[in-house]
């Protein structure tokens, strides 16, 4: 265990720790044992009139500020955040029971985003225009969207709110964010960066609570000019609903449910160690984890029986433990979800070829799991199981192991494995996915757009496009 102490829970609003009174509370939980880290106070109707209020306040002061200035403020964040790497690291692994490696890895991930997003403000250019009439000017500018209702999950809770956080601040925007009920300590320690480098309050709001009472009373607002949501596609449905009340934009990040094409002529060793270290990070909690595996006739029997030797040598137990490859499952929610589609899937005739039982200790464990010879009409096979299971079929043709990968109405992330360049481009154009790995699965770079299509959504974060979501075009005509 862990010698760094939870941190005390608040609500940041206008610059002021918030906590107590007659709010009422829930329980934070380590997932490593059931024990209870914190209570966590729930924002008033007036706390989140406050938060809006702020936001709006804060958002005329900081939109006058100069990019250069902004991007010196996010790098003060990012170096006090340096400092104290040790400590989010392991709230990181009390919150979401990770191994303290993934921790660093993440931590790692947030610290390059925040980073780029503050070299990007510098970078948000217009352009001029030939004049159509004499004399005249003609300029393209981009300004900031205006305050920013964010909510993030808890699975990467660090880099899902730390870049949400530095991207719209590099653009010239305010935020209310809401992290989720079981991680807020991770978001905290971050706003806690913004409020040492200097960031004028109001500019970053911080509410906890009831999400869906939260979410309600940010999106009715009309000082919200723009919503980011990362999470579920029911969530995400319902905030859409609710942003087109104002016809206030929207960014949605909604998972997958990410196919791997494994071809004939693939390097089938460097496939699965790849295969098992990604399907099984963060407990499969993973919006873009690696989950319907397609292997073609020839060399199925091969990545099968490498896989499952994988899954078997994978080492649960406590995240501090460096020892340790897979910690506990955030909560217990999701538990329930592998218990109800493994039992699904094995009704339905699937072959359980490891696992598929919950660890007879304390905490949320679950053995890492493999499925063979499901049908496509399982469960599993339609719904994102976010959690250690992973499903193996085999397919004789190529264009038969596409048209599975399309058959879903996700398209996050998508992978396939490879060595002709002719297979490598066909796959790379065929596939209908935002994000697409060839005999890889890192997308981790800010400097590339993380986004979906379909039912996975719609924009993106990371890359210019992330920064442009928290951008208005103007157009301004002078004579």
């Amino acid at each position: 265990m862990s010698s760094t102490p939870y941190l005390p829970l608040y609500l940041w609003i206008d610059g002021q720790k918030l906590a107590g009174g007659d709010r009422a509370h829930s329980e934070v939980i380590n997932p490593l044992n059931g024990q209870v880290l914190a209570r966590m106070p729930h924002a008033t109707a007036d706390d989140l009139q406050d938060a809006l209020s702020s936001t709006a306040r804060g958002f005329k002061t900081w939109r006058t500020v100069p990019a250069w200035q902004r991007a010196a403020v996010i790098e003060r964040a990012v170096a006090w955040l340096r400092e104290r790497r040790q400590q989010l690291e392991s709230l990181l692994t009390l919150e979401v029971g990770k191994p303290n490696a993934e921790a660093r890895m993440e931590v790692d991930l947030t610290l390059d985003s925040m980073t780029w997003c503050a070299e990007e403000a510098k970078r948000i250019y217009g352009r001029t225009l030939e004049p159509r009439l004499p004399h005249g000017r003609a300029v393209v500018s981009h300004e900031p969207i205006g305050p920013v209702a964010a909510f993030a999950p808890w699975n990467v809770p660090a880099l899902l709110t730390g870049r949400k956080i530095a991207a719209a601040l590099a653009a010239g925007c305010s935020m209310v964010i809401k992290p989720s009920e079981e991680t807020p300590a991770t978001c905290l320690l971050i706003a806690e960066a913004f409020a040492a480098a200097g960031l004028p309050a109001g500019v970053l709001n911080v509410v906890l609570g009831d999400p869906d009472f939260i979410s309600r009373t940010l999106l009715a607002s009309k000082i919200i000019r723009k919503v980011s949501f990362t999470g579920p596609e029911p969530v995400g449905r319902q905030l859409a609903k609710l942003a087109a009340e104002n016809i206030t934009p929207i960014t949605m990040e909604l998972g997958g449910h990410a196919p791997v094409i494994v071809c004939d002529d693939a390097d089938i060793e460097a496939a699965v160690a790849a295969s098992v270290s990604n399907k099984f990070f963060n407990a499969g909690a993973s919006c873009i984890a690696p989950t319907r595996f397609y292997v073609q006739d020839a060399v199925y029997a091969q990545f099968v029986s490498a896989f499952v030797q994988g899954a078997k040598a994978i080492k649960l137990g406590d995240g501090f433990d460096p020892e340790t490859t897979m910690g506990p499952l955030a909560n217990a929610r999701r538990l329930a979800a592998m218990e109800r589609l493994i039992s699904d899937a094995v009704t339905r005739g699937a072959t359980l070829e490891t696992g598929g039982y919950r660890i007879d200790r304390e905490g949320y464990f679950w053995a890492p799991t493999v499925l063979t010879n499901v049908p496509e009409e399982a469960e599993i096979m339609n719904q994102e199981p976010f959690g250690p299971v992973a499903t193996i079929s085999r397919f004789e043709k190529l264009e038969d192991a596409i048209d599975q990968a399309n058959r879903l109405p996700f398209g996050l992330g998508a992978y396939a494995f490879t060595r002709s360049l002719a297979r490598a481009n066909l796959l790379a154009d065929r596939i209908e996915s935002g994000m697409v790995g060839i005999n890889t699965y890192y997308f981790g770079m800010p400097e590339g757009p993380f986004g979906g299509v379909k039912q996975s959504g719609y924009g993106s974060e990371n890359g210019i496009e992330g920064i442009s979501a928290y951008l208005l075009t103007k157009f301004v005509h002078m004579v």
